[in-house]
């Protein structure tokens, strides 16, 4: 950034009307000052639009009954008023008023229910601001105000988690106003069901509160459930027997699709690619019933810093903290987070323990090899929507039979992806690359991945345009592989052979797979020496990861698979030794670090900026890896 484009004073009053923004208008939600919704003035109060509707004659009661009917449909003057929480910074009872991130993420909620809509956020939390409390005390506004009967579940990743936040509701109870309790109605106090420990009643309200961990999603089944606070999703465990998706579709699928129900999937970010960060991406691409919500470290208010110096702080300032300047913050803001920074080893873990945006927010470590930001750009590409999703057959299985006839045949949810269908002869000249990394057959082993590369004469970016991903025989991937390259133009193949040759070794048939496939097809790549298939090993996998980075920095490939960036953002480097993150895959990801090496030594081999005329399929067979 260049600092002539700014001049100091102009900064500052920039920096000035930023923080009167922040400031904002006052908020006082006794009085109803800066609260949400529709309000109008009464008696110098702002109550909500909603309270005169239900009430029509709300001016001449008397003030207690005043308070009574506003509670119903203010929610933000029951917490200052009803509600008691502890603070955390001094451990003191309090009452609850909102903040500025609470309060946004009320409005989403709020802008729901008063529409008439079920009530479903997936909120993406960044530290603690309170995201938690405000859950947990609005389902506690639908059972003590709005409903009686109103059951809810609080489920955390450890059944701890669930009692710690139904501390809260405890709190909450005993220091309730027993002036805004029906005449019959008991004071509020949780009791025991027999037998059911993890059951609490209300009678009061006649409602129960269940909590419960992601382990044990049985233990709500029975129970007729209008509300569901799920905690820390990103941590829940998956096995083979059990899954965050199971959890969920036992919880919400007793809990009716009707107005002011409640579902809320929250939690910290855990890496990318599982269920949590899937639901978000479902969410921001508008693919679920939630609506998502992030809070950045930046609109919570006790993140700043006193600047001494604003020049000089200025000049300090390194890209993406200018950049920071640009989005908006302000240089108070940016002060604290220029000094944060100093505690962590890198950037990246700032960035994952105090994220700006969604993105840095899945960054688990600081020792991922790849740039966040170079993934940000390479997943811009991923929103092609594939032209067909199913899988290819042909004639036979194996042998002869399997290159017979073959074709694609659409079925939803199948193994194969398309992006691009191959490109017949024309005046530009287009080759394909086929590159194969071997997983298991268990559905809880490693996938199998075929990917397609696209190489077009004058064009320096490689493009995926199909992708193969599955559990299958490792004799039917090598016969399915086949027919991938023979449907795209007699593309070269390209087989990681450690898992084929390590396997066949034990059975005593070395190799045998892939020379049965080179057999018939007569196109498979061998390293030097002859052998087939790519063989990965400390060395040449360092060389594979290497070109990732490079392309990726270039933005010299073009990627199709969101799966393939997930991947990339959970992979990490252990002093050299690359791997997937506990529990992850890196299947995708070795499709693309194998194939652009070797295109990268072909073009150092060729010496040739328009790639293809050097990449003939048959000078794929040897490569000096």
């Amino acid at each position: 950034m260049n600092d002539t484009l700014y001049n100091m004073q102009e900064i500052l009053d920039e920096n000035n009307r930023r923080n009167a923004r922040l400031q904002g208008s006052p908020y006082d939600p006794l009085v109803g000052t800066g609260c949400w919704g529709d309000r109008v003035e009464v008696d110098g109060c702002q109550v909500p639009r909603a309270v005169l509707a239900k009430c029509p004659n709300y001016k001449s009661l008397a003030a207690s009954e005043q308070q009574r009917q506003r509670i119903q449909e203010d929610f933000e003057y029951w917490c200052a008023r009803c509600v008691t929480i502890k603070d955390k910074i001094n451990s003191c009872n309090v009452p609850f008023v909102l903040n500025r991130p609470q309060r946004r993420l009320l409005a989403v909620m709020e802008s729901q229910r008063v529409a008439g809509r079920p009530v479903r956020v997936v909120l993406l939390k960044a530290r603690q601001w309170g995201g938690s409390t405000l859950i947990q005390i609005y389902m506690a506004w639908m059972q003590l105000v709005r409903h009686k009967g109103w059951n809810s579940l609080i489920c955390g990743h450890l059944h701890v988690t669930s009692k710690n936040i139904k501390r809260m509701y405890n709190l909450l109870l005993r220091h309730y106003p027993r002036e805004f309790l029906d005449d019959d109605d008991e004071a509020l106090r949780f009791t025991k069901l027999e037998g059911q420990p993890n059951v609490q009643q209300l009678e009061a309200r006649d409602c129960l509160v269940l909590t419960g961990s992601s382990r044990s999603e049985d233990a709500v089944r029975g129970y007729d459930i209008t509300m569901a606070h799920l905690s820390e999703v990103a941590f829940w465990q998956e096995s083979a027997m059990h899954s965050p998706d199971d959890v969920v579709r036992s919880v919400c699928g007793s809990i009716a699709l009707k107005p002011e129900t409640v579902i809320v999937l929250e939690s910290t970010a855990n890496g990318v690619g599982d269920y949590f960060h899937d639901e978000w991406l479902r969410a921001m691409q508008g693919r679920s019933d939630k609506e998502p919500v992030f809070v950045p470290w930046h609109e919570i208010g006790i993140y700043t810093m006193k600047v001494d110096d604003y020049a000089a702080l200025w000049q300090e300032m390194d890209e993406y903290e200018r950049g920071l300047w640009d989005d908006g913050c302000t240089l108070e803001q940016i002060n604290w987070y220029h000094h944060k920074r100093r505690e962590y080893r890198t950037h990246e873990l700032m960035m994952a323990e105090y994220p700006s945006n969604a993105s840095e927010a899945f960054t688990t470590s600081g020792n991922c090899p790849f740039v966040q930001e170079h993934l940000d750009k390479l997943q811009q590409d991923c929103c092609l929507a594939p032209v067909l999703v199913g899988d290819i057959y042909a004639d036979g299985q194996d042998g002869v039979d399997a290159k017979r006839n073959i074709r694609l045949s659409r079925e939803p949810g199948g193994p194969l992806k398309v992006w691009q269908m191959p490109e017949r002869a024309g005046a530009v000249k287009t080759q394909y690359l086929v590159v194969v990394d071997v997983g298991g057959r268990a559905d809880t082993s490693d996938y199998s991945v075929i990917a397609v590369w696209r190489l077009r004469q004058g064009e320096r970016r490689p493009e995926i345009v199909a992708q193969w991903r599955g559990h299958i025989d490792h004799d039917r991937l090598g016969w399915k592989s086949m027919q991938l390259a023979k449907f795209y133009n007699d593309a070269g193949l390209v087989v990681e052979s450690n898992t084929l040759t390590n396997e066949a070794a034990r059975a005593g048939e070395s190799e045998y797979i892939l020379q049965e496939v080179d057999r018939v097809y007569g196109k498979v790549y061998r390293r030097e020496g002859g052998r087939l298939g790519f063989h990965t090993n400390v060395k040449t996998k360092q060389k594979a990861v290497a070109a990732l980075i490079g392309a990726l920095r270039d933005r010299s490939y073009i990627e199709r698979d969101i799966e393939a960036v997930n991947e990339m953002r959970d992979y990490q480097d252990h002093n050299g030794r690359y791997a997937a993150r506990a529990g992850k895959h890196d299947d995708i990801l070795m499709t693309r670090a194998i194939g652009l090496l070797l295109i990268q030594q072909r073009r150092v081999a060729g010496n040739d900026s328009a790639p293809p005329k050097a990449l003939t399929c048959d000078k794929w067979l040897v490569c000096p890896v």
